[in-house]
């Protein structure tokens, strides 16, 4: 699945363990969103005003932008990078170096085992902009689209791992969950929380939601997944899971062994279907996309 930024991602195998959330990768956490829940990753990027009610744990380096605010630890494996107003209502630990910011505030102090280096107040941009004028007052021209176009090739731009925890901006995480967008959970996922989604969810199978589901758009379910409370929608397909609540939608497609506690509304109608159903399905498509044609040459080949 390629990046969006509009879509919060929860990767396969990631775990919230009580108010733990445990990623095997990254974890991005965009503007202006707020976390309910300590973290523990490879590495962890926040945006600018971010809020994490919780402790940070990870391998690698930790970011934080702008006047954010963590209420707890830090426990950084790499570098950290703490920008200018960051509050940290806690003890910053570190095995690399620290990068810091003006006006940063960590209540329990900070240990650091490489080099320490706090930034100056006035931004770095306004040194550049002042050398870039005093060239141009002395006519060198030439010198100032040197910089530029050296400064444009060399973006500080961050590589995040293959696999990854994303948050949209404006976004909030805890035991109420409101999406600024779509949600999409990976495989054998196991995850926390009332959720109310302004988009589509995708849930992928074998995971578990202890909570509701609730989205402006479609919602799909794979199969074995467990939902532990109601699920709301437009159109909704549920394949072979176990809902403990409700289910309500426009049109719903359900597998006829998927085991529903609560009562299914539907005011376009139910559809049930079953693997034999699935499996014809799946070959009418290959067969107008001329996918089995090509399976049987092959064979004769």
């Amino acid at each position: 699945m390629g990046f969006d930024r509009k879509t919060y991602v929860i990767p396969d195998n990631t775990k919230f363990d009580d108010k733990t959330i445990r990623v095997e990768g990254d974890v991005v956490v965009g503007n202006a969103c707020n976390v309910d829940f300590n973290i523990e990753s490879e590495r962890v990027f926040a945006g600018e005003r971010a809020k994490i009610n919780g402790s940070i744990k990870t391998v690698g380096d930790v970011r934080i932008d702008l006047f954010s605010v963590i209420n707890g630890d830090i426990f950084c494996g790499g570098n950290a990078y703490i920008a200018d107003g960051t509050e940290i209502n806690g003890k910053l630990s570190l095995k690399g170096d620290l990068d810091v910011g003006d006006n940063v505030e960590i209540r329990d102090g900070f240990e650091a085992k490489g080099w320490i280096n706090i930034r100056s107040p006035i931004p770095m941009v306004i040194y550049v902009l002042l050398y870039l004028l005093e060239l141009l007052k002395r006519g060198h021209s030439e010198e100032v689209e040197r910089i530029l176009q050296e400064l444009e090739s060399n973006q500080d731009i961050i590589s995040i791992s293959e696999k990854y925890f994303f948050l949209p901006n404006g976004s909030s995480i805890g035991n109420e969950c409101t999406i600024n967008g779509r949600l999409h959970i990976g495989k054998n996922c196991v995850v926390n929380g009332n959720h109310r989604v302004k988009g589509h969810i995708m849930v992928e199978e074998g995971s578990t939601i202890y909570g509701s589901l609730k989205a402006s758009g479609n919602i799909i379910l794979g199969k074995n997944v467990k939902v532990e409370g109601n699920v709301e929608g437009e159109m909704i397909k549920i394949d072979m899971c176990d809902i403990a609540g409700d289910v309500s939608g426009k049109k719903v497609e359900i597998f006829k062994n998927a085991n529903v506690m609560g009562v299914v509304k539907a005011a376009e109608g139910i559809q049930f279907f079953d693997s034999k159903k699935r499996k014809m399905k799946k070959k009418v498509e290959r067969f107008k996309e001329k996918v089995d044609i090509v399976d049987e040459v092959a064979e004769l080949l």
